[in-house]
């Protein structure tokens, strides 16, 4: 299938306050994040190269040792095994991320 509606795929729990719905490609995943507030997302690494936008809300995005406040309209490039980590502020957050290789552990 090549067209899909985001309504329509497959929603994962991740942990408490973090959804996802992931939807992987020969080479890549593109992944929807829905992130409750207060919902931190611990420093982690992965040897998939990360790239990704706020649809809506904000977080306080660490990558490395750089922090930030991210917002709707903000995005960023994790390259290969950098450590980040997440936290969402006060408001229910939507983030759109790609990720190379695929993300076999999110299908």
């Amino acid at each position: 299938m090549y067209h899909h509606t985001i309504a329509e795929l497959n929603s994962k729990n991740l942990a408490p306050g973090i959804d996802i719905k992931p939807l992987n490609g020969k080479k890549g995943s593109m992944v929807f994040f829905y992130l409750a507030p207060g919902t931190d997302i611990p420093e982690h690494t992965h040897p998939h190269e990360q790239i990704g936008t706020v649809l809506k809300g904000s977080l306080e995005l660490t990558i490395g040792d750089e922090k930030k406040v991210v917002k709707a309209g903000d995005a960023w490039c994790i390259p290969s095994d950098v450590a980040h980590k997440a936290h969402c502020l006060d408001a229910a957050t939507e983030v759109l991320e790609f990720f190379a290789p695929v993300r076999e552990d999110y299908a």
